[in-house]
């Protein structure tokens, strides 16, 4: 029976792809390199910012994050509780409201994973917010999942992660807990085949984690 949703943040419960996919254009830019492929910058979404800036900067990518963590804080950080998906806050209530325990299972650093929730005003929804700092091994690895059940006190068959990419599906299928894959996020639905469920709005992953939770 499920009890619990492991949640991803950007892509899944926040409008942030396109912000991610702007910034990065602007450090690259800003690093005089011309501009990245929209969908590798978004399938680079989910991993740690230092690993996904590698890839396009072809080197150390100290400098391009700084320039990127500098713009995403003035531009993109202000706006956070407007870019929260529609039905995402009714939804989380719903489930708290029918037991169902939720946590944050996300590829920022865990200082951005705190300031994100903070900003997008749904820490009050979550019991467990952990960013990839906080672990061993970053996604696709099961470390955050297994950490988040680890602090929850939940066995993986209590569990399912929700994202919207296969760096979420994989880290659940290592961890051994069911998914539910997101269709309004960073990768398209083609990618998204080896989730247990596959949700085309908040709405439906209430109605699956309920079903699952027989609520």
């Amino acid at each position: 029976m499920l009890k619990a949703l492991l949640l991803d943040l950007d892509g899944t419960l926040v409008d942030t792809p396109q912000a991610i996919v702007d910034i990065t254009q602007a450090t690259l830019a800003a690093l005089g390199r011309p501009p990245a492929e929209v969908q590798v910058i978004k399938d680079g979404i989910g991993l740690p910012l230092p690993l996904a800036l590698s890839g396009l900067v072809g080197g150390d990518p100290a400098a391009a994050v700084e320039i990127y963590r500098t713009l995403w804080r003035a531009q993109v950080t202000p706006r956070l509780a407007q870019l929260v998906y529609p039905g995402v806050r009714e939804g989380l209530q719903e489930m708290r409201d029918a037991g169902l325990r939720l946590a944050v299972v996300t590829g920022k650093a865990q200082e951005g994973a705190d300031s994100t929730v903070d900003g997008a005003g749904l820490r009050a929804f979550m019991e467990v917010v952990l960013g990839y700092t906080s672990v061993a091994n970053p996604k696709p690895a099961p470390d955050l999942a297994l950490e988040a059940m680890k602090r929850l006190g939940l066995p993986a068959a209590a569990c399912a992660v929700v994202g919207d990419a296969r760096h979420d599906l994989e880290m659940a299928r290592a961890a051994g807990v069911r998914s539910i894959a997101v269709t309004w996020g960073a990768q398209p639905e083609a990618a998204l085949r080896e989730a247990t469920w596959v949700a085309h709005s908040f709405a439906e992953v209430v109605r699956i984690a309920r079903s699952a939770a027989r609520l």
